[in-house]
């Protein structure tokens, strides 16, 4: 099959319009500030359950009491 150059054109025009979409799209998941952003609010939501935040209050305070329990004796 014989491909006219016109045809051959156009290929090379959608190849390169992909690429250059690709490489825009991986350019925006690489931004560091965004990662760091979608890392804080990932955190931030982790910290924010309850599950997780009266889990992290009760070992401070058992680490305090251990620590004023230590001071004490």
């Amino acid at each position: 099959m014989v491909r006219d150059a016109e045809t051959i054109q156009a290929e090379i025009e959608r190849a390169r319009d992909s690429l250059a979409a690709a490489v825009d799209e991986l350019t925006t998941r690489a931004n560091p500030k965004r990662v760091v952003d979608q890392g804080r609010q990932t955190l931030t939501a982790t910290l924010a359950e309850p599950k997780v935040k009266y889990s992290l209050i009760a070992v401070g305070a058992l680490v305090g009491l251990v620590v004023l329990r230590r001071l004490l004796r």
